[in-house]
């Protein structure tokens, strides 16, 4: 186990290489000038030209990339071209929030998406396994940010159950639920719906193997066999697929922290992104490139808890 968690660690290395080389890329290649959004459309070529060369955006984009790698590899990510302030002290400041709203969006997930699967294959064509079912299709064809703006409408400002946007209060508050169970409702749901109906399916393959009829053969109680027996072996397909919806929750929260004025690295991403403030989009998208990585790593991990078959060495 060792020696694959050190393998894996190392894989790491060019595949992080690979992404700032993409990173940085596009980032160069974008069009828009960051000095002439950073002094406006009235001024002068010659004020221009001095801020890209204070900024070291007159440099080739190969020696800028180098220039910004030296950094990396220090901990330093950079200075904001629009702020001035550190890129590792804005990514610092948004990275809680974010990480507050994918985890409260995947726990959502998990704990609605298991148990209905689990419910929908035990009792198989029942009002219960349709109705879970039908559910499960509906939050899959409805876009992320589309059902942002229905909630908003809905609770927060035709009923006023929840704040509009934003977020305030100490983390596990009521206050702090009140604003992020939307935001995390609108990210989750749609992932719960895929979860759902992969757990059934998972489910029911499991219940009809030769094991879980010894078992039940043996006298072994309903709720036993479904828990004990079946359910870890149904979870193996269920946690490669969370392990593949991490990247997507990180990647919904951009959208859905702008809808919810959510103070987070997605709103930081979006931001830098239309001021074309480089360092802090090449440092941002790195540090989601970071937690995918581990997300997926930490998955492999689980893998030997739900099967002992699973041998790394």
């Amino acid at each position: 186990m060792l020696a694959y968690t050190v393998r894996r660690a190392l894989q790491m290395i060019p595949v992080m290489l690979g992404v700032t080389i993409v990173i940085s890329s596009i980032v160069y290649a974008a069009p828009g000038n960051p000095a002439r959004l950073a002094l406006g459309d009235g001024a002068s070529p010659e004020a221009v030209a001095q801020l890209e060369q204070e900024m070291g955006l007159d440099q080739p984009a190969h020696i800028r990339y180098f220039d910004w790698m030296a950094g990396v590899l220090q901990g330093d990510l950079g200075t904001s071209i629009q702020s001035g302030r550190a890129v590792t002290t804005l990514i610092i400041e948004r990275l809680g929030p974010t990480l507050e709203l994918a985890l409260v969006a995947m726990a959502l997930t998990v704990i609605i998406a298991i148990p209905l699967g689990v419910i929908s294959a035990v009792r198989q064509y029942s009002w219960v396994d349709n109705t879970s079912m039908f559910f499960a299709i509906f939050w899959l064809s409805m876009p992320s940010f589309w059902l942002g703006l229905i909630l908003i409408y809905l609770f927060a400002v035709r009923w006023q159950f929840f704040p509009v946007s934003g977020r305030e209060g100490v983390i596990f508050t009521f206050t702090w639920w009140s604003f992020i169970l939307l935001p995390a409702i609108a990210t989750g749901t749609r992932r719960a719906g895929l979860l759902t109906r992969l757990m059934r399916s998972s489910m029911l393959e499991i219940l009809n193997e030769d094991y879980i009829r010894t078992a039940r053969g043996k006298g072994i109680g309903s709720k036993a066999v479904i828990y004990t027996h079946g359910m870890k072996n149904a979870l193996i397909p269920v946690v490669t697929l969370i392990g593949l919806q991490v990247p997507l929750i990180f990647s919904g929260t951009v959208i859905i922290e702008v809808v919810f004025s959510w103070p987070g690295m997605g709103r930081l991403l979006v931001d830098a992104v239309l001021q074309r403030d480089y360092p802090v989009v090449q440092g941002t998208i790195l540090v989601y490139s970071v937690i995918v990585m581990v997300a997926n790593f930490g998955v492999d991990i689980a893998y030997t808890y739900l099967d002992p078959r699973i041998d790394y060495s």
